[in-house]
C-alpha cells in the first residue's frame, strides 16, 4: 500500500498499481505472466482467469463464423475473446498486493483500460511471430493455418492492440522482457 498526503496534510492510502500487458497473439503475454508469477508478483492470465463464465462464443452460433478453416472464422473466433469486465474491476480494486499485472489480449480492453496505471505492449517482428505461432498446439488459438494468417494480418495493421502504451521488445530473452516492464513500474 502506498501513502501520500492530501491537501489537508492527512496521510491517505492509494490503491495498488495495476498494469496491462498487451500485444498481438504470440507476442509473449502468457510467458510474461508465468515469469512474473515465478518472481512472486500477482499476475493474472487473462486467457484463462478473466474470461466470462459463459463466453460469447458459447452464446453465439458458429454458423455466423464462416466456413471451417476460413480466415473469416478465425477472425470471428478472435472477436469472441473478451474479458469479464466485473472480474477485471474486482481484481483491479483488490488491495491484496502492491502491483497486479493483467496479461493477455481482450477485444473489449477499451471497457477496462481506465483501470490500469500503465499499459505495456509487447512487440515482436514478423519472423519471430511466425516462428512462435508454428510451435502452437493446433487446439490453441493460432495453431491453425487460417488463425496464423489472421494473426499475421493483425500484427501488420496493429488494429488489435491499444494505440498507446510503453512498447516492450518482446523478442528479447524472457528475463529481459520482464525486467524492462518492472523498470517502468518501480
Amino acid at each position: 500500500m502506498f501513502f501520500t498526503q492530501d491537501v489537508t496534510g492527512y496521510v491517505v492510502g492509494m490503491g495498488k498499481r495495476n498494469y496491462l500487458i498487451e500485444g498481438v497473439s504470440g507476442s509473449g503475454k502468457t510467458s510474461v505472466c508465468h515469469e512474473l508469477r515465478r518472481r512472486g508478483y500477482h499476475a493474472l492470465d487473462g486467457d484463462r482467469e478473466l474470461i466470462p463464465d459463459e463466453t460469447r462464443l458459447q452464446q453465439s452460433s458458429l454458423a455466423e463464423a464462416g466456413p471451417e478453416g476460413s480466415v473469416e472464422r478465425a477472425a470471428w473466433m478472435h472477436g469472441q475473446h473478451v474479458w469479464d469486465v466485473d472480474k477485471v474491476r474486482s481484481q483491479a480494486a483488490s488491495k491484496g498486493s502492491e502491483m497486479s499485472f493483467f496479461c493477455g489480449g481482450s477485444r473489449n480492453y477499451a471497457d477496462v483500460i481506465h483501470l490500469f496505471d500503465a499499459v505495456f505492449v509487447l512487440d515482436v517482428d514478423q519472423e519471430t511471430l511466425q516462428r512462435r505461432l508454428a510451435l502452437r498446439d493446433r487446439d490453441a488459438f493460432g495453431g491453425r493455418t487460417e488463425e496464423q494468417e489472421y494473426i499475421l494480418t493483425l500484427h501488420k495493421t496493429e488494429q488489435d492492440i491499444p494505440a498507446f502504451g510503453t512498447v516492450i521488445d518482446g523478442t528479447a530473452a524472457l528475463d529481459e522482457v520482464v525486467d524492462q516492464i518492472l523498470e517502468h513500474c518501480l
